[in-house]
């Protein structure tokens, strides 16, 4: 599922769509569930975009070509007009039910429902075993989770074997979550700690391809809100248990959490796991470039070029030049190799300049950060808005292609 607009992370996504978001230094979020996906086993999958797709599309074409003996691929269908539907989708089971045409030709009894915007690593084939083994019709997957947690999630409840019983859709009150939360012996049982007693929903749904297609007759619009709660009542829904390391990439916040995870001293999740490798658009790119430069804790992607400059607790993405410069606890996202050329003849050159200090920030793409440029929020703002600039939660976000002139307090 590529998503709609993603309002709570518009800093990032105006003019990219939000599985397009870079991360980590080099990849796309869009790489995460299909890279998942590809270790699976699962190589035929159909990515259903809308919004701001156009970057989106472009890296699935460089990236994800199949070699001519498989059978994979990644399929982009156009949201279009049919004559079962003349508008955009409304929500995530809106989308597949407008797309219907490209499942029912698939020989696979199963399907695999995915968000795009979520950090994780996840074999699905211990889902679908789960799924198999239980007799389910839908699975659906879970993690313990607190209860400040759960308030953004769908929150679930399930008997002693695994089947869910009730769906609540983020209840934000504990009028709401009243009766929800699991038992001390069912946690015991599960060695679960006492902190995470409710079950959130990942987003991730397993369906018998058959009950899918009755699920989208009655018009839903989305899964979270509609299907599942429908399919709770009427279907035999299974719950799949993941303790691993997830992050639902929704806002600013937890985009930045996520960068801060990356570069932990025991990080959860790794892009380098050589048993688990992701794959990404290859850019044949130098190694990274350092001169007179101390770092802690920190990732630099290729083509990086940092001199006499203090990187700590900071993701450095591709070609990004950095000089004389103190960056900390930030995510500079990096430039392209063809950044905008319409630019002032007095703006600074793409990167960091001399004597500038960057704390708790995320650069987005192709910034030009002039001299002694002074990004650290010390007010403390919790929101704000400038030229080329905002805070979200204490987060300052630079935009793409923003230049700020040198000197810049922000």
């Amino acid at each position: 599922m590529g998503g709609g607009r993603g309002t709570r992370l518009a800093a990032l996504t105006q003019e990219r769509s939000k599985l397009a978001v870079p991360i980590g230094g080099k990849y796309r979020l869009v790489d995460i569930p299909i890279n998942n996906a590809i270790h699976s086993g699962m190589e035929r999958m159909v990515l259903l975009t809308q919004y701001n797709a156009h970057s989106l599309h472009r890296h699935i074409t460089r990236t994800y070509r199949f070699d001519a003996f498989s059978r994979g691929y990644v399929h982009i269908p156009a949201a279009q007009q049919t004559p079962q539907g003349d508008r955009w989708f409304q929500g995530t089971a809106d989308a597949v039910k407008c797309n219907l045409m490209h499942i029912d030709h698939m020989a696979e009894d199963l399907i695999l429902i995915l968000a795009g915007d979520h950090m994780y690593k996840m074999d699905y084939r211990d889902m679908v075993r789960d799924h198999v083994e239980s007799g389910a019709e839908v699975t659906v997957a879970v993690q313990p989770c607190s209860e400040e947690e759960v308030a953004g999630f769908g929150a679930l409840r399930v008997d002693a074997s695994g089947r869910i019983i009730e769906f609540r859709e983020k209840p934000k009150t504990a009028e709401e979550r009243e009766g929800m939360a699991l038992e001390p012996q069912w946690l015991a049982a599960r060695r679960l700690s006492r902190d995470t007693p409710y079950l959130a929903s990942m987003g991730i749904y397993l369906f018998n391809k058959s009950v899918l297609v009755q699920a989208l007759e009655s018009d839903p619009v989305d899964f979270g809100k509609h299907v599942i709660p429908a399919s709770v009542d009427t279907r035999h829904v299974h719950a799949h248990f993941f303790t691993g390391y997830w992050r639902d990439i929704g806002t600013v916040r937890s985009f930045y959490e996520a960068h801060m995870d990356l570069v932990s001293d025991e990080p959860q999740f790794r892009f380098d796991d050589p048993r688990w490798p992701f794959y990404t658009h290859p850019r044949y790119l130098p190694c990274a470039r350092l001169s007179r430069s101390t770092f802690d804790r920190s990732m630099l992607a290729e083509a990086v070029v940092v001199t006499d400059s203090v990187v700590r607790d900071s993701i450095i993405g591709v070609r990004t030049p950095i000089t004389g410069a103190t960056i900390e606890k930030c995510l500079l996202m990096g430039c392209d190799p063809d950044p905008p050329t319409n630019v002032p003849a007095d703006a600074p050159p793409l990167g960091i300049g001399e004597g500038s200090i960057i704390r708790n920030a995320i650069i987005d793409k192709n910034a030009r950060i002039g001299r002694g440029v002074h990004i650290v929020n010390e007010a403390g703002l919790k929101e704000a808005t400038g030229q080329g600039w905002s805070i979200h939660d204490g987060i300052t976000v630079v935009a793409k292609n923003t230049i700020i002139p040198d000197g810049t307090i922000i």
